[in-house]
This record gives structure tokens, sequence and C-alpha cells, in this order.
């Protein structure tokens, strides 16, 4: 006998919540939630743990949104996208084989998505890369980054962005440098630093950002590089040439 269907509900309103759960207990009696969730890091805590079918992803969520989150799915389980968006921001999810629901929820427009999702389990989830492209330029661009949610080891934390010393490229990952910690993350270092907020974060490197705020000085090494010293920690940080102008006053 084939095991139940499971889903995941991120939404971070607890009536929405409710709501969604009560509609989803009439649409689809045979599906198993499995979890809630109320922000973007508690969400992907509990995808990793629950390893869902399906989930019904809130766009906006505290720390982290539901786009951020869709990014790290990379084809994990079947979204279904919540959204308050507006026309231009819902024509996206039109093109895509990817499915939404708008608020305030509707029984009948959820009962479209329970639909289609529905004839996708067991398939192969669709892939989010266009859509997220698309999604992008139709929302309103975000303030700077603020929080970066990280892998600590079997552990996955909230890092605030004013905590982090640099950042630094690690093959397919990007180093998160604290003051007592280290952590990784799936983003390329790029990526990164087109959120950051460029007055506080500095490329010193092709494969290093650095915190101006974390910057005790600069010194030279025997062959004549620049060297960033940091405040909270030991090692020296290697300045490409490219990249020398911005301590010429120090």
């Amino acid at each position: 006998m084939a095991q139940q269907p499971a889903a995941l509900i991120a939404e971070d309103e607890a009536v929405l919540r409710d709501e969604l759960r009560s509609h989803l207990a009439v649409l689809w009696p045979e599906l198993r939630i499995v979890g809630e969730a109320s922000s973007g890091l508690e969400t992907l805590q509990l995808l990793d743990r629950l390893t869902p079918d399906v989930i019904f992803l809130d766009i906006e969520m505290p720390g982290m949104t539901g786009l951020e989150v869709a990014r790290q799915i990379a084809g994990r389980c079947h979204v279904v996208f919540v959204t308050a968006y507006n026309a231009h921001a819902v024509a996206a999810f039109e093109q895509g084989a990817v499915d939404y629901v708008l608020k305030p929820y509707t029984i009948e427009r959820l009962s479209v998505a329970v639909s289609r999702v529905r004839q996708r389990i067991g398939t192969d989830p669709a892939s989010l890369d266009h859509l997220l492209r698309e999604l992008a330029r139709a929302v309103p661009a975000r303030k700077h980054l603020r929080w970066i949610n990280a892998s600590r080891g079997q552990e996955l934390s909230l890092i605030t962005v004013d905590e982090v010393l640099y950042f630094q490229a690690d093959t397919k990952y990007t180093r998160v440098v604290t003051a007592d910690s280290e952590a990784l993350i799936r983003r390329p270092l790029k990526e990164l630093q087109e959120e950051l907020d460029p007055a506080c974060f500095w490329p010193i490197h092709r494969s290093t950002i650095v915190n101006a705020n974390a910057i005790a000085g600069v010194t030279r090494d025997f062959r004549g590089r620049v060297l960033v010293k940091l405040k909270a920690r030991t090692e020296k940080l290697l300045v490409s040439e490219t990249h020398t102008h911005l301590f010429k006053m120090m």
C-alpha cells in the first residue's frame, strides 16, 4: 500500500495556517500535514527533517522570504506558493509549472492548486529557476540582506549580517565567519555580494568579502602583498591587487 502524501505548511500568520489546514482537510483528506513553520529558517529545518512531498510556501515570512527558501529547496519537493503579490507577479506563476494560491484564501482557488499538485505527486518537482528569476523582476526589491541561514554541523542557524566578519568562497559553498564560529551556506559569493550593503561589505579578493566594521588595520607580508587584520580573529585576509585602493588611506 502506497504511503499517503505528506505536506509542510510554511506561513507566518497562525490564523492563515489554521485556515489553510482546514481547507486542505476537506480538499485532500488523505494528505498528511507533517509540519507547520512560521519562518524561513524553521521551514528549512522542517524540510530537512520531514522530507515532505509538497510544501505550501508563503512568499513573505520573517527572517527569510519564501523565495529565498525556494532557492534552497532545489527540487526536493513540489511547491505551491502562497502569495499576496500583485498581478505582475501572478503572471510569472501563470507561465510556469509551479502553482500558487492568492491571499486571502478561497477554497475554489485552493481546489485548483490541489488538483494540479496531486497530479504531480510521484513525478520530479518542477525546476524553480525560471520562476524565481521572473518573480525577482516582478516584486519590489528588498532592502540589503539582514540574515544568513547557515549550516553548523547538523544544525541550521540564523546569523545576523552584522555578526559576520567576512564571507569566503569555499568550492560549492560560501564560508560565513563570525568572531567565534564558522558556517557554510549554499550560495555563491557573487550572489551574496549583490544583496549585501556595499557601504559595509567590501570585496577584497575574488573569493573574499569583508565587513569593513571588523577591520582592525592592514599590513604587508614579505612579498609585499596587502593583508587585512581583523579585530576579533587572528587570521589575516589577502587583498588582491585590484582592491588595494580601498586601503590607500589606512
